[in-house]
């Protein structure tokens, strides 16, 4: 179409170049009627479907562009969720570890606690159970004295 809008304005200006020059004028000159009022609606004819095709073009780079920004829209909005995503599950990651070391360092501290209730309660109860075999040591002695005596008078 292109090639076909160009012949004719090189048509249109080969007619007015091969022209007759008016007699005491340098820029007027006689033409034939006919033949430019052809090659104007020949012109008239090409020129809307240029036209046409030239915005068909332009609209199609236009939606090609809009595509590409709502493309380019779509996977900066997913990459910045993913990022988001990763972000998230690295600060939960991070709170899980100081979380588990809050865990880890409370449960020594009560296991330290257990031990040491524990090794007081096991030496309360021996000192008790010592104390409760010296008085039924004391408590046979006597007894076992109380038979001597009895058995030496008897």
């Amino acid at each position: 179409m292109a090639a076909a809008l160009e012949e004719l304005i090189n048509n249109i200006q080969e007619m007015v170049q091969e022209a007759w020059t008016l007699p005491l004028s340098s820029d007027k000159c006689v033409i034939e009627r006919e033949r430019m009022l052809d090659l104007i609606d020949e012109l008239r004819s090409t020129l809307p479907a240029d036209i046409k095709m030239a915005a068909e073009i332009v609209q199609q780079k236009n939606q090609m562009m809009s595509e590409g920004r709502r493309e380019l829209d779509t996977m900066r909005k997913r990459l910045e969720e993913e990022a988001r995503k990763m972000l998230n599950k690295t600060e939960i990651m991070q709170e899980a570890r100081k979380r588990a070391k809050e865990i880890i360092g409370n449960a020594e501290i009560q296991a330290r606690e257990l031990r040491r209730a524990a090794g007081e309660y096991c030496d309360e109860s021996l000192k008790r159970t010592e104390e409760a075999l010296a008085l039924s040591a004391e408590e046979v002695k006597k007894a076992r004295a109380k038979f001597r005596a009895a058995g030496k008078n008897g």
